[in-house]
Order: C-alpha cells, then structure tokens, then sequence
C-alpha cells in the first residue's frame, strides 16, 4: 500500500471537492488505482448563511417569542399534571428536551426569570420543589376556560384536516403534534377527541394504533380560507370542491432582490390552476407542477389554521403520506419564499404564513393568542427589538437572557411536602427536523 497515493483535485469552486480514491482488488489481492468520485459537504457555507438575503427580521423576532411563551406554558402544564401542581426541580430535568435548556443552565435559573408565575421551596429535608404562584393559578384557569371556548373552531379545523386527508383518516400521534397549534385541551386523547362524535370518531388499526376517522362531511367547511378572502365565500352547503385558480398573497423580504429577476415565473405560477386541498387527490402525479402547486395550498390551509400562523417544519413532513405532499417540503418553502418564511432558529426550523405577519406582530388575534401576549408579560423575556446578526449560538439571545440570573439554591423557607404517587404528564415529544435535508434543498433552491 506503500505506493498508492491520493491526489486532490478542485474543479470550478470550492464547493465541488473530489478525491481519486485507490480501490482494493480484495479477489486477486492486487491494488489497481480506480477513480472513485467523493463530493464532501462544505463546512465553511453555513445553511443560514446561504438565505441571508431571504432573512427578515422582524419574523425572527416573533419566533424567539413564541418560543418563550412555549417554554414557559409547558411547565405550567406539568405542573398541572402533578398532584398540588407541585414538583421537585430534580424531576423537571427529564423534560430538558422538550424546553431545550442545554446543559450547564439550571432549570432553577429558568424558573427564577418568572417569579410571578412559578414559585421555589426548600422543605425540610433541603429538597427544592417548584409550584404556581396565585396569578400563575390564575392565568392557567384563565387558559383553561379559553380552550374550552375555543372547542368548537378547534374541532372544525381537526374536521377540516380529516377533510383533506387522502383516506379522511389521521393517527392520533401525528395529530397531537398540532395540539398547542390549534388551541386543543391538554386532555385531547383522552376526552377532547369524543365531545365532537358529529364530526369524527376514534377507532383502532390492526396493531392497536389509535386514529381519528370522519363522519360527516361537511361542504360549508370544504372552502379554503384563501377563497373566503378572495372570493368573500363564507357558508356554501352546496359547495364541491375543484380545480382553483387563485393567486396566493405574498410577501417577499426586503433585502430579496431576486424576484423582480423572477417576476415572469412567479406570475406564471399564480395563475396556473391547481386542485383544491379538500378534493380527492389520488390522480395527481407526484412531482408534477398541478402537484406541487396543490401541496402549497394544503401547507397555506394548514397554516392558517393554527393560532400563530406558524409551525414547526417537521411537525408537517409528519402528514406528508396523509395529505399528499411531496417528500422535500422544505424546498418548496424555500422557493416560494413570498407565501412562507423559513425561521432557522436553532435546530429546529419554523415555517411562517408570511400574509399572517405586519412586522413582527400578528395581524389577527384570537384570544388565545392575547393571553400568550399576557403570559409574557410576567415572564423575564420583554421583547426588545435587539439586532439578531449572527446565528451560530444555539441557545438564543433571549432565551440566554431567560437562563442567565443567579446561580445556586439559595436558602428559601419550608414551602410544602409531596406524595409519592404522581400523575404521569403526557408531553408532545418532537423529532427534530432532518438538517441534511436542507442542506439539500438549499443547494437545489441556489441553483434556480
């Protein structure tokens, strides 16, 4: 082996890496020089920085709040779960992930950033426990009555969802991934889903997986919330859904010179016709542009339905099969980046309904959404419009700001002791979004 060598050659830029590999003949045990062409991934081109062009500010800025209100209304619901709504510090280490508070920050410090929500005590034995302080109570009940108001649109937009699925059937665990999305009580698995026996029912697969199925359709509920908009459509009993031929709003990043570069294309795409996200599917062909065109308008219903008009990328790759996308959504979201904005936060990727936005603030909010407003405001997070330059931290600059108080358990008064026997809390446990995927679709998109 002493006289293979490799060589390395560049070809164009520095994107495009190749190696002459020396290949083993294992069979004749010679060594013969062969070819073999290795493209490696460039670490220098960060994925953020290949849309620096596309980022907006102001959505930024919005995705670090909606991240806080998240963090902290998911302790509130633990401690909800917990028998006296109390428990050890100790035991909310185990949902680290789900607040993602990376290690050396002490959950301790994250809680003492709200300390007109949550309360600390040492009992006797020096074991630090953690509670809701009375307007924490009160704001938790508040929310309580919210969802329970919120009911019947949650419920129209399940239904709707089941509507637009190709088999009208959607599994219970990729649908509580959309709980806090569309405003669903923490008790949707158990009771929330057999209030609405009218619109859909549970039923079980041969290996015990539970889904929820339609009933009834529903056709004043078949119209998309781009035709009521456009068209002024409200209720249509007699509506059937078809073939549409609606320009979808956008609105496209300051600093996104491209498009007027783009301006045939993207009129040409407007007013190609497409197949309304609640008609049957199952003659589109996969990867054509009727196909493409109809997955952007079943991700701008889905958008729509949620409360923040923003969700979790993956959280939608999980209903690719159900609804018939395509495999790559997040190139699609990248090259129609005038209907939807890519966050790139940290790990995990946000997608936001662009048209749902004026700056960093919504522009239709529902109750709920004004009480997430008024959560934050006891909260240590203030919203300032800081400048955001780089991205290379994964714990952001406001959420640092949450985590960087005092240090150790100080010295508090006896507060209260707990039983042994816990409520389990059921947690929406997310899988992270795939970055070599973007990685990919970034290099597709550059190439348009």
């Amino acid at each position: 082996m002493g006289g293979l060598r490799c060589w390395l050659q560049f070809y164009g830029n520095a994107h495009n890496l190749f190696a002459i590999m020396p290949e083993r003949n294992a069979l004749y045990g010679e060594s013969s020089l062969r070819r073999v062409w290795v493209r490696f991934m460039t670490s220098s081109k960060r994925v953020q920085d290949r849309s620096r062009e596309k980022r907006v500010q102001e959505l930024e800025i919005a995705t670090e709040k909606w991240k806080i209100a998240s963090k902290v209304i998911f302790l509130m619901e633990v401690l909800k779960g917990e028998r006296d709504m109390i428990i050890t510090v100790r035991s909310l280490e185990q949902y680290r992930r789900q607040i993602n508070l990376p290690k050396p920050h002490k959950i301790s410090d994250f809680i003492r950033k709200s300390p007109k929500l949550f309360e600390l005590y040492k009992d006797q034995r020096g074991v630090l426990w953690c509670g809701l302080t009375e307007q924490g109570e009160d704001l938790l009940e508040e929310h309580e009555k919210l969802l329970e108001e919120n009911g019947d649109k949650a419920a129209e937009h399940v239904t709707r969802c089941l509507m637009m699925s190709v088999d009208k059937k959607l599994p219970l665990d990729k649908i509580v991934h959309f709980r806090r999305d569309f405003g669903l009580s923490l008790d949707f698995r158990i009771n929330w889903v057999h209030k609405f026996p009218q619109h859909f029912k549970v039923g079980k697969l041969g290996d015990g997986e539970e889904y929820l199925e339609l009933v009834s359709w529903n056709p004043a509920w078949a119209i998309t919330e781009l035709e009521k908009k456009t068209l002024g459509i409200i209720e249509d009993c007699e509506h059937k859904p078809g073939m549409l031929s609606l320009a979808f709003p956008m609105k496209f990043p300051p600093s996104y010179k491209k498009m007027y570069r783009y301006r045939g294309k993207i009129e040409h795409f407007q007013k190609r016709s497409y197949l309304s996200p609640y008609a049957d599917a199952h003659g589109l062909e996969a990867g054509s542009k009727e196909f493409d065109k109809r997955a952007i308008a079943v991700m701008h219903e889905l958008l729509s339905f949620t409360l923040e008009k923003r969700l979790v990328t993956d959280h939608l790759t999980h209903f690719r099969r159900e609804f018939v996308m395509p495999q790559k959504l997040m190139r699609i979201f990248l090259k129609h980046c005038g209907i939807f904005y890519v966050s790139e936060r940290g790990k995990r990727f946000s997608v936001f309904l662009t048209e749902g936005y004026e700056g960093p603030e919504l522009i239709e909010k529902c109750p709920l959404i004004l009480w997430k407003e008024k959560l934050l405001k006891f909260t240590g997070y203030r919203g300032r419009k800081r400048d955001i330059p780089t991205y290379n931290d994964t714990l952001d600059m406001e959420e640092r700001e949450l985590l960087e108080s005092g240090s150790g358990d100080e010295d508090m008064s006896v507060g209260f002791e707990k039983d042994d026997d816990d409520d389990d809390v059921v947690t929406d446990d997310d899988d992270e979004m795939d970055i070599g995927e973007v990685n990919d679709a970034y290099e597709e998109i550059s190439k348009v």
